[in-house]
């Protein structure tokens, strides 16, 4: 299980990046979600790692 948080803005970023930070579940600064540790979790983390606090459970 990984908890993320978003720390930084999305409303400079493309709409690709907008768009993952949207599927991970997350919409506004400091919201966070618990998510399972899959590869394809773990990719669209690995691509905003730069806008989010990444934590193991």
């Amino acid at each position: 299980m990984v908890k993320i948080t978003l720390i930084k803005s999305v409303s400079n970023e493309t709409k690709t990046v907008k768009a993952t930070v949207a599927a991970l579940g997350l919409k506004k600064i400091r919201s966070t979600k618990t998510l399972e540790s899959t590869p394809a979790n773990l990719g669209q983390i690995e691509k905003v790692k730069y806008l989010l606090k990444v934590e193991e459970v």
